[in-house]
C-alpha cells in the first residue's frame, strides 16, 4: 500500500512539474472589483429573444463564416462583416431588414428564410479582421488581430497603415474608432500573447493592454493609454470630447478626455459591471456595450492565487473556455446611465457586437456562425 501511495504522489508530483513548466503564462495576483450580479439596472429580462413579440430575434448570413466579430453599416447600403478565416462579407442591409419584417409577422418564424440573403466577398485581408469602422473617404478601416491597421478602398485595395509601434510588431489589434478629425483610435489588447492565445492573457493578468491613436495625416502613431487588462471595445465621444475603451479583464470602461479643461487626463466611465464588455459602438447619443460573458466569481476567485494559475496553464488549452454563455447588450448616454438593459439566456449569445441601425440591434459575435438581428424601442 505505501508503495502505491509513493507512486500515485510521484506521477502526481510529475504532472504538477510538467504543468509549470510547459505552462506559458506568468500570472500576477490582482484584485477583481466587487461584483453585485444582475441587479438593478441589470436585472434579469429575456428582451433579447423573446418569440411572443414583434421584437423577436432573427439570425441572418447563417454558415457563410465562423465568428461575425463585429459590424458595421456603410453609405453605400449594405452591412460589412469579418469572419476568420480573413473575409470580410458584405450584404444588403436593406435585405436583411425585409427579411426580418417578413419572418417577424409570420407565427413559425425560421432561421433558415435567411440563407437566401445575397452577399459577396469584399475583401481577405490574410488574416483575422475584428473592428470596421468607415472613414470619411469611404475607405473601410480595419483592425485586424494579425495584420494591423488596415485600409480597404473602394477598389478593395487593402493598405497596411499600422503594424507595429516603436519598432515592435502590433500583437492582438482589436477594435478601432475614427474621429471627426479623421484619428483612428484603437486597442492593442495584449503585448503578451496573439489572438489565437488569447485565453492565456485572462489568466495571466499582467495588464499589458493599450490604446493608441494613428494621424492619418502625419502617420505617427501615439501611445494613449497602457496598463490595461485585456484592452478591447474603442469609440469615440460626441463632439470628439473624449474616447472610451473597455478593459475587459476588469469589467471596466475608462475614459480618455481630449477637449476642454480635461484634455489630457482619464478616468472610470463605467465599473463593476455584471459582465465583460468587449466592443463599443456609439450611435444618436448611445454608446452600446456589447457584454460578451458574465463575470465567474470561481475565476475571480484565483485573482489572488497566481501560483495555482500558472499551474492552469499548463492544461490544455482546449479545455480553457469561457464558463458561461449569455446573451448581455446595454446602452449608456454619455453620462454613464444604463438606459437599455438588453438580456437572455436563450438564443444569439457571446455577443461582441451592437450596432443600431432603423430601430433594429444588429449583433456580432466570435462564437456564433450568424449575425442577429432585433427590434428595439
Amino acid at each position: 500500500m505505501k508503495k502505491a501511495l509513493l507512486a500515485i504522489f510521484l506521477v502526481l508530483g510529475s504532472v504538477t512539474l510538467i504543468m509549470w513548466v510547459i505552462s506559458p503564462v506568468r500570472p500576477v495576483a490582482w484584485s477583481p472589483d466587487p461584483d453585485d450580479g444582475l441587479t438593478g439596472v441589470y436585472t434579469p429580462n429575456d428582451a433579447l429573444f423573446d418569440r411572443d413579440s414583434v421584437a423577436m430575434q432573427q439570425q441572418f448570413l447563417l454558415d457563410v463564416g465562423k465568428g461575425p466579430e463585429d459590424i458595421v453599416i456603410g453609405e453605400d447600403g449594405y452591412l460589412y462583416t469579418g469572419y476568420d478565416d480573413g473575409r470580410i462579407v458584405r450584404a444588403p442591409v436593406a435585405d436583411i431588414l425585409a427579411a426580418y419584417s417578413n419572418s417577424s409577422k409570420s407565427s413559425s418564424a425560421q432561421n433558415s428564410s435567411s440563407r437566401d440573403i445575397a452577399f459577396d466577398e469584399f475583401a481577405n485581408t490574410q488574416g483575422r479582421p475584428l473592428g470596421l469602422r468607415f472613414d470619411a473617404a469611404g475607405n473601410l478601416i480595419v483592425a485586424d488581430a494579425v495584420k494591423g491597421i488596415l485600409s480597404i478602398d473602394k477598389q478593395r485595395n487593402i493598405r497596411v497603415l499600422v503594424d507595429e509601434y516603436e519598432g515592435k510588431k502590433l500583437l492582438f489589434v482589436d477594435h478601432l474608432d475614427i474621429a471627426n478629425d479623421g484619428t483612428i483610435w484603437f486597442s492593442d489588447a495584449s503585448t503578451r500573447f496573439d489572438m489565437l492565445n488569447f485565453v492565456y492573457d485572462f489568466l495571466e493578468a499582467s495588464s499589458t493592454g493599450r490604446l493608441l491613436s494613428y494621424n492619418p495625416t502625419s502617420g505617427e502613431t501615439r501611445l494613449r493609454m497602457d496598463n490595461l487588462f485585456f484592452a478591447n471595445g474603442v469609440a469615440v465621444g460626441p463632439d470628439d470630447e473624449f474616447v472610451l475603451i473597455n478593459e475587459t479583464g476588469r469589467a471596466k470602461i475608462h475614459r480618455l478626455w481630449l477637449q476642454g479643461d480635461k484634455a489630457g487626463s482619464r478616468d472610470i466611465f463605467m465599473e463593476q459591471l455584471p459582465a465583460m464588455p468587449d466592443n463599443l459602438y456609439f450611435k444618436d447619443g448611445i454608446f452600446w456595450v456589447s457584454l460578451v460573458t458574465l463575470r465567474d466569481p470561481l475565476v475571480e476567485g484565483l485573482a489572488q492565487s497566481p501560483s495555482l494559475r500558472r499551474l492552469i496553464g499548463g492544461v490544455p488549452k482546449s479545455l480553457l473556455k469561457a464558463s458561461s454563455h449569455y446573451g448581455f447588450v446595454i446602452g449608456v448616454t454619455p453620462e454613464g446611465d444604463v438606459i437599455q438593459n438588453l438580456q437572455s439566456a436563450k438564443g444569439y449569445q457571446s455577443i461582441t457586437t451592437a450596432i443600431e441601425f432603423q430601430g433594429h440591434l444588429f449583433l456580432g459575435s466570435l462564437d456564433n456562425n450568424s449575425i442577429a438581428v432585433i427590434k428595439i424601442d
